[in-house]
This record gives C-alpha cells, structure tokens and sequence, in this order.
C-alpha cells in the first residue's frame, strides 16, 4: 500500500497521500482500507517526530479532516510535552498559530467559510497560553487587544478567544493544572482586565453595528462577569450599556445573561444602590417586553426556541437576584411594588410546562419559603430568634421589635404566598405510592416504572406546600376545599386537577392540628366518596379510587380517632378489590396493609354499635372479597389479616381467628396431602405444584406479620412441608442428572425449586420472627437436618438453594450459643461444597457468595468455640475465603467479608490461641487490607479498611502478642518487639508497592499511623492523605472516603425535620401511634 512510505519522517511528508489516506479513514471504502489507513494514522499519531510537520501540513492541505488530524497531534504535544521542546520550536509554533488565526479571521469571507477550522485553532492557542502566558509572553493580552481594533471579524475571533481563556481558567482548571498555576493565571487576567473591559465597552458603545461580533462579546462577558473586580461592573458605563441592549430582540438573551450573573454577586452591601436602580430600569423594560397581563405558560408553549429560553434565562434571572438582594427591595416602600411585580411574573413562570424552567423556580420559592417559615417558627422560641440574628436577649423589648418586622415581612408576602400555595395545589408531583398513571394515549394504567426525577421534585413541593400550611392553615384549607367543590359541580374537573389536588392533600399531613384536621378531612373524604357515586365510567372511577386510597392512606391518625370513617373506609377498599382496572387492586391491597398496620387495634375490637369485632365479619366474608384477586394480592391481604390478629392479646380468640383465615389454604393443602399418600405421581403434576408454591406463599405471608403466634399454623404443615420438600429435591436432581445443564432452565425445574425456596423462605421467616423462645428452635432445628443440609450436601452444585444458607445463618443468630453442638453438622455439610461453588472466580453464584459469608459471621459471631475446634486446614480454609471475600468488588459481598474479619481478629485476641493466631495471619491481612485499600475498585470499604488497619496497629503496639511475628528461621536480624517489626515490615511493604513515593514520605506515613492508633478519626484522616499522596486517587470522585461524615450529616437534618409538624410524613414515623 502506497501509504506505507508515509510512516517515513525523515523528509517532508506527502500531503496528498496524507490526504488519501485520512479519506480512506472517514470514507465509505472497504473495511481493511479503513483498517490499513486506522493503523497508519495511529502510528504516525504516536510518532514524536510527527508534530515538526504539523506546519507544513496545514500549509498544504485543504481537507478539513487533515488539518483536524495534524492539529489533533499538536495538541497532544501541548498537553504532555511542550515544556521540553526547545525555545525557539516553541516560539515558532505559537508565531505560526497566531498568524494563521489573524489571517483567517480578517477577512469575513474566509472567516465564515472557515468557522470550525478557526475555532479548533482557538482551542489549541488557549491550550499554549496555559504554558507561556503570563511569564513568557507578557504582551499576549495588549497585543490581542490591539489586533482586535484593526478589524470587525478579528474582533470578533479575540472575543471568543478570550472566554475560551477564562472558562479554561475558572471553570475546567480542576484536576487539569496545579492549584498555584491556576491562581497565578486568575492573577493575570485580574491585573489585564483593564484592557479587555475597555474593549468590550469600545465595541458595546455604538462603535459596531455587526450583531455577530456584539454577540460575542456579550457571550465573552458573561464568561468574565463571575469573577472580575466590582469596580468594572459598578463603577463603570457596563450596567447601563447592559441594560440598553435588553430591550433588542437579538442581544435580549444574551444581555439577560450577563445581567443574571450580575445579580447572583453577593459582597455585601456596598453597591446596593445599584443594584435597586438596575432592577427597576430592568422591571420597566421587561413590562414593555413582556406585558404584565401576558398569559406566559400558553406564550411559552407556542414560542420559537428563543422565546422559551427568554423566559427560562427570565427565570433565573429572577431567582438569582431574589436569593442575593430581596431584602434591599422589600426594606423601603417604594421598591415594593416592583418587587410584587416581579414575584407575580416568578408565579406566572413557575406554571410554564417545562421541567428545567419549574425546577428553577421551585429551588427558589421552597429557600424562600422555608427563610420566612423559619423565623415564624422561631418566633414562638425568642431565645432562638435573637440568636439567629446575632442578639443577646437582656431585655423583651428587642425581640417584640423583631416580631414586628417579621409580622410585617409576612404581612408583606401575603398575597403572593397565597398565590404560591394555588401554584403548588396545582403542580403537586405524583407520590410513590400513587399506583395509576395516565399514559401518552390517555388511558389510564397501571404504573410500571418509578421516574425518580419526579420523585426529588416531589419531595421538595411536599416540604415547601408544608411550610406555606404552616404560615397560614387557614388559606391552605379554603384554597383545597374550593378546588375540591369546582371537582364536584364539574367546572375544573378534569383527572389531572383532581390528582394533584389529591396529592397535595395527603401530602400536608400532620401539618395541622388534630381539630382542624379532623374537620378538614371529614369534608375532603366526604366529597371523594361523593364524586365517585355520582361520575360514571371506569377510567374516572379509577382515577377517583386511587386519590381516594392516596389520601386516606396518609392519615392514619384521623382513621383512629373516627372508627365509623375507617369501617367506611375500609369498606371501600373492599370494593375496589373486585375492581378490575389494572393498579386500582393492587393500591386497594396495599392502602389495606398501610391502613391496618397504624390501626389493628381497631379491628379486633368490638366497636360501639357492633355485635362482634370487625376482624370477625371480614373472616366470615373473606372468600367473596378475595374472590377477584391475583395471588400476590391475596398474599398482601392475608399478610394484612395477620396483622389484626397479631393485635388481639386472648390467645384463645387468636388461635381460633388464626384458624379461620387458613381455612381455605389449609383445605387445600389437607387435600393434596391426602392424594400424595395415595399416589406420590399426584405432586410431580405442575398444577399442584403451583397450588403448592401459592399455599407456602401465603403461609409465609401470615408468619412475617403474625410471628411467634403462627405456631399452631406451622406446626401443622411443618412435617409434610418437609416430605414434599425432599421428594421435590429428588425430581431436581434426577431431572438434572437426566437432562444435563440445560435441565435446570426448564420451566418445571424452575417451579420445583420455587417450592424448595418458599419452604426455606417460611421457616426463615417464622424463626426469624418468633420471640426468642429455646423450645421452637428445639422443635423445629432437628428435623431439618437431614432433609435440608443432607440435602444440600448431597445435591449438584446447580440445585443447591442458597436459602438454606441464610435459613441457618437466622437459626444461629436466633439460638446464639444453644447452636454450638450443631455447628461441626452445618460446616460439614455446606462449607467445602460452597466453597468449591464460588472460589473459581468473582462471579459465579452471587446469591451463594453473599449468604455464606452471613452464615459464617453468624457462627463468628454467636459460636466461635467451635471455630477454634476446628483443624487448622479447616481454619486456614475460613481465613482464605474471608480474604476471598473482601477482595471482591461487589460491595455487599465485601462488607460482609470485612466485618467478618473484625468479629474473628477481636474474638482470637481474647482467646488463648491468640498468639499462634495472629503468627500465621497478621502479615496476610495487613498486606490484603492495603492492596484492597489503596486500589480504586473498593472505595466503599473505606471505613471498614481503616478499622482493621486499627485493629491491627494498636495490637502490635500494645505488647500483648507475647511470640515474635516474624519467622527467626528466616529473619536474621531479630527485632526489639513486634511494634518495630510491624513498623519496618508496612515501610518495606509500601515503598515497594508505591515507587513513586520517597522513602522519607513513607516512613512519615507509618510512623503517623502508629501514633495516631488510638484516635480514629486523625487516624483516617491520615490514611486519606496518603490515597491522595499516592496519585491512585487524585482526579477520581472520593466522595466514598467521606461516607460516615455524609451519614451524620443526613442524620441531623432528619433531626431537624422531626422538629416540624407533618416534614416526616405520619404514615412513615415508625411509633404504633399509641392506638388504644
């Protein structure tokens, strides 16, 4: 192939062949044409040499792909070279780029042709200057400055060279320049502005009419606006000149940009004159722009792209000045209308349909809410207010001085407070727990994803519609209960009105006080119930019950004090049960659920006006109400069932309530049971499997909400459950035995195994729930013995169930030390086999990893005498899986692993195999924990690494390994004790595995860590700088090392909120709401 001789740098390189080549590249030939020209071009790409023909290049070609090829090569030279290049290579280079861009971009036509060539010479001058500018080309910024007054389009190009310049500097520098180059270019721009803020103000002032190049500029200011001295801004011709060219239709964006980054500047109260003065000019322009009265969201859904950013950039503009400089505007009267104004133009924004534009402005009204919330609330508490603000509190008069402000502030936002809370009424977003959507076709459907964006902004309208109730309940109420009466007389009904009204009515619970709510809510509940009789058709009626569901899902505290709504309720619920419609059942089956966990007392009992308790009547008719549901539904009904009778405390009327919800799945299993003693065949049938599989099901829901009190039920089935699981184990086996590896994707297998794991999943469930009664784990342990471990060893390792491994990890942490004698049993049975399943590599059986690793923390934790019993082949086995564990990049599995290790370290140091312990593994697991803690693939275990590190240090220091750790046979140098041992061992450890570190920095990095053993917290602080020091973490996302402190933070703020009335949603507090 021709092009081979381009590989040749010796003499100038071929353009034209170059040329061909990169068409080859890009071009629509055969595939190994594109594959000969990719392997060429990357070898010349990767050729030192290559860049000394960049010049002659670009001189010579006139295909763009070429000239961006060469370029491509220079910039990697720039990057990663150019401080080596002698003097005059480097000089020579910047000279030709700046030629070649003055050349281009002064005459317009080339300019235009030349655009994208232009700009990506642009790039690659700013990458130059990164190197060169200030100290070795001090004249760059007046000799651009004076080229730019020569010519329109030159100007044009400087501007944009200059914002590349800055946004180099002050947005992207991080991770790309070190901290003391980047100040020492912000110092330089800082010290040159003059001359750019001249020539802006130059072409500004009517000294150009190309609204290309007074575009550019406008663009360059607002890239230098954030950072450049006041002065420029405030004590200088630019506001003004800034806000003539608002009102322009082609700068209107652009100049709105500038102006914004202006109002986001917050240094105090120095140019607050201005500031007042800019914003009027600004509310005047924008009346005539945008007329007061315009209906904004219709403008904006039938604007050009322009119009819908005018009003997103309005918006920010809005929010920006608000959050810096609202109190300058509200502190005298004049500027108060204007303010109003602006505020009533914020609202009319906050309706546009558009998720980026709402999400500005919702930012903005919940800080701004929440500011006068907190000092409402504050009020009440004066000490706090005072403190606040900055006071001491010797005398009352002070604070009654601040109330009045405040009551004033208040009284000041009143209308626009009312009209954000119509705002938020109107917008509410849509709850997890709101099951039924509309989809693109207007239908209604089951939901099938979560969208968590909708979730974050439901969470923030939540908080900040809580914080309006609580300024003025009054409002809150009258504005949802008129919504609510334009629902029922049809003028504003449509799906969407009556949703977020619904949802923003459950979401202010426990906001208001228990009259006003209980007033509020017979109202509200009374009106859904109405407008669900009297609307026709399914989809409203399914729109209608699940805002029915929603809301009184939300308010259990209202559901307990009036029993006549909850039966009604409830009631309800069960009607929705036949329902058809996709999603309303299931929401009807999870409101019962919600409802009855806040409320079971209620139902046990026998209410006034009752004959027997309502769990009595809902026994009798629960095969009719169940009669339409899926069986994961009946499963959520019976688990709720459970709940009620958890609550009855006569154990008689238990038991005999507990009878009569099993009927029907005992029934059934009474008569498979039967049929199965006649003939075995009968069970292998996939129907009784399934019947099998949905009885066990239920089964397990009752336990998980009845516990203890499921005895009798499990007692029952428990030895026949144990049959069928053996007899089904066989069919797995012989099917996989038969039918090789493929055997086991069959369905039927698929449904066999289904059976084995729900009968592990009950007994786990039940055991796991079951008060802590020694008997029961008497009962039920030994007969699970042989038909479930034997079973487990015997098996393949393609049918063993890894929920036997979790069944037994649950027994042992339930049973604790009654376990020991049958620990040899459980290791003997699933420990060699497991391991052999998932020591191949990282990925194979997950579900096994994670619970063997639970199973032997259990035993770690609960049984480790007979950890010690063990051979030391049997224990070098433990410790070699354990290290297996925590190496792995799955973070659970790594966990598990690690906090493993800590029970077994804590538990050998105070048992008196300590020291023959810690000789053969010390040194393991030190070198194991750095390698996993100085890789990047395991940031997560970051706090747990640093403890066993801990561990580890404060043991070699603390004298009470008695026997060297070192091997005497050979070591020949014998150490004083084991702490100079360690020390010297971790220095030589971790200079060899960090070249780049010197020997002193090491040893200052060991000898930290022992000295600061006994404080945790300077003792990771320690071990972060060292990640840091040692480049493997410097440009990567750390927030992992800073978990802990991230979980305290949250902590606190969950402390705050529960300071709020209705902030944590009374369904989600985790009290039984004293429910009497």
């Amino acid at each position: 192939m021709a092009a081979e001789k381009l590989r040749d740098l010796s003499q100038p390189i071929d353009v034209a062949l170059l040329d061909a080549t990169v068409s080859a590249f890009y071009g629509t030939g055969s595939k190994e044409e594109r594959t000969a020209a990719d392997h060429i071009l990357r070898d010349l790409q990767n050729n030192p040499d290559m860049w000394l023909q960049v010049v002659h290049i670009l001189s010579s070609t006139q295909n763009l792909n070429t000239k961006f090829f060469s370029l491509q090569v220079l910039e990697g030279v720039i990057k990663y070279r150019w401080n080596a290049l002698p003097v005059e290579q480097r000089d020579g280079m910047k000279n030709y780029i700046s030629d070649v861009i003055v050349k281009l971009s002064s005459d317009e036509i080339s300019f235009r042709r030349e655009r994208l060539y232009v700009n990506k010479l642009n790039i690659i001058l700013v990458q130059i200057l990164k190197h060169e500018w200030p100290a070795r080309w001090r004249s760059f910024i007046p000799d651009l400055v004076a080229a730019a007054k020569t010519s329109e389009t030159i100007c044009e190009n400087c501007m944009a060279i200059l914002k590349l310049l800055s946004e180099e500097v002050f947005d992207f520098s991080r991770g790309e320049m070190t901290q003391q180059k980047i100040k020492e270019l912000k110092q330089s721009l800082n010290s040159e502005f003059q001359l750019i803020h001249e020539l802006c103000l130059y072409v500004l002032s009517a000294a150009s009419q190309r609204t290309e190049l007074i575009r550019a500029t406008l663009a360059t200011l607002h890239a230098f606006l954030s950072w450049i001295p006041l002065g420029y801004i405030f004590e200088s011709p630019l506001l003004e000149t800034l806000l003539n060219f608002f009102p322009v239709p082609a700068y209107r964006n652009l100049t709105l940009q500038c102006l914004t980054e202006v109002a986001a500047l917050n240094f105090g109260d120095f140019y607050n004159m201005q500031y007042v003065k800019m914003y009027n000019i600004f509310m005047v322009q924008l009346q005539g722009i945008l007329p007061p009265n315009t209906n904004i969201p219709d403008a904006y859904a039938n604007g050009s792209s322009e119009e819908q950013a005018f009003i997103q950039n309005l918006a920010l503009f809005f929010t920006s000045f608000y959050k810096s400089h609202i109190r300058v505007l509200e502190s005298s009267q004049e500027n108060i209308s204007a303010l109003l104004a602006g505020l009533e133009y914020l609202i009319n924004i906050s309706y546009v349909d558009d998720t980026e534009v709402f999400k500005v402005c919702l930012d903005y009204w919940n800080s701004f809410v929440l500011e006068l919330f907190e000092a409402h609330h504050n009020l009440d508490n004066p000490a706090a207010m005072a403190n606040m603000m900055g006071l001491q509190v010797p005398f009352p008069g002070i604070v009654d001085g601040l109330g009045s402000q405040l009551l004033q502030r208040r009284q000041l936002y009143v209308v626009p407070m009312s009209k954000l809370r119509l705002l938020m009424i109107c917008r509410m977003a849509k709850p997890e727990e709101v099951l039924i959507v509309e989809d693109e076709n207007g239908n209604i459907v089951r939901e099938t994803m979560k969208d968590n964006d909708v979730l974050v902004q439901y969470k923030i309208m939540r908080e900040t519609l809580i914080y309006l109730s609580h300024l003025d309940h009054e409002d809150t109420e009258k504005q949802m209960l008129k919504k609510l009466s334009k629902q029922l007389n049809g003028e504003d009904w449509t799906w969407n009105n009556l949703n977020t009204l619904c949802w923003a009515i459950g979401s202010i619970s426990g906001s208001m006080m228990e009259e006003q709510e209980n007033r509020f809510l017979v109202m509200v509940i009374r009106d859904l119930l109405n407008l669900c009789e009297i609307t026709k058709g399914k989809d409203n009626k399914a729109v209608i019950a699940s805002n029915i569901m929603y809301v009184v899902g939300q308010y259990p505290r209202f559901l307990r004090a009036h029993w006549k709504f909850l039966k009604t309720v409830v009631n309800k619920l069960f009607e929705f049960m036949h329902e058809t419609h996709p999603g309303v059942q299931d929401m009807a089956c999870d409101t019962f659920l919600k409802i009855v966990q806040k409320c079971k007392r209620k139902f046990v009992i026998v209410q006034v006006g009752e004959s027997e308790p309502f769990v009595s009547e809902l026994l009798t008719s629960l095969p009719t109400t169940i009669a339409d549901l899926e069986p994961h539904q009946i499963h959520t009904f019976y688990e709720s069932v459970g709940h009620m009778i958890q609550a009855e405390s006569d154990p008689q009327k238990r038991d005999e309530f507990l009878q009569r919800l099993m009927d029907l799945p005992n029934q059934k299993w009474a008569e498979i049971i039967g049929q199965a003693r006649q003939s075995v065949d009968f069970l292998k049938d996939q129907n009784v499997v399934r019947t099998v599989l949905n009885i066990l099901q239920t089964n397990t829901s009752v336990a998980s909400s009845l516990g203890t009190y499921f005895l009798p039920q499990i007692s029952l089935i428990f030895l026949d459950m144990l049959n069928v699981y053996r007899m089904y184990s066989e069919l797995i086996s012989t099917s996989i035995a038969e039918g090789g590896p493929y055997a086991s994707k069959t369905s039927y297998v698929k449904l066999l195994r289904s059976v084995k794991r729900e009968t592990l999943k009950l007994i786990e469930t039940f055991l796991d729930k079951a008060e802590d009664q020694p008997q029961i784990g008497k009962q039920f342990v030994p007969p699970m013995m042989d038909p479930v471990l034997g079973d487990y060893a015997r098996n393949l390792p393609d049918a063993r169930e890894s929920e036997v491994l979790s069944l037994f990890a649950t027994i042992i942490n339930k049973y604790k030390g009654a376990m020991i004698e049958d620990v040899p049993r459980i290791f003997e049975a699933v420990f060699q086999c497991t391991l052999e399943m998932i020591t191949k590599n990282f990925e194979d059986y997950p579900e096994h990893r994670l619970k063997f690793f639970s199973l032997l923390r259990a035993i770690a934790t609960h049984c480790f005498p007979a950890l010690i019993h063990l051979s030391s082949q049997q224990l070098k086995l433990v410790m070699d899986s354990i290290i297996w564990a925590f190496r792995h990049t799955e973070r659970n599995i790594a966990e598990t692993g690690l906090n493993l290790l800590l029970e077994m370290l804590k538990n050998f140091q105070a048992s008196e195999f300590c020291n023959q312990f810690y000789r053969t593994y010390f040194l393991t697991i030190e070198q194991e924990i750095f390698a996993v803690l100085t890789d990047t693939f395991h940031k997560p275990g970051f706090k747990l690494h640093v403890l066993v590190l801990q561990h580890l240090f404060c043991l070699a220091e603390s004298g009470s390994l008695t026997e060297p750790l070192w091997d005497a046979t050979t070591v020949p140098y014998p150490y004083p004790n084991n702490a100079m041992f360690v020390r010297e061992y971790t220095i030589k450890l971790l200079g060899t595995s960090f070249p780049n570190m010197t020997v002193a920095e090491v040893t200052q990095f060991v000898n930290g860590l022992v000295e600061s053993r006994n404080d945790l917290s300077t003792f990771k602080n320690h071990i972060r700088d060292f990640l840091v020091q040692s480049k493997e973490f410097s440009a990567q996302d750390n927030k992992d090392l800073y978990a802990e402190e991230a979980a305290a933070q949250r902590e606190r703020e969950r402390q705050r909120m529960l300071t709020i009335p209705g902030l944590i949603a009374p369904n989600e507090m985790q009290d039984e709401m004293v429910d009497s």
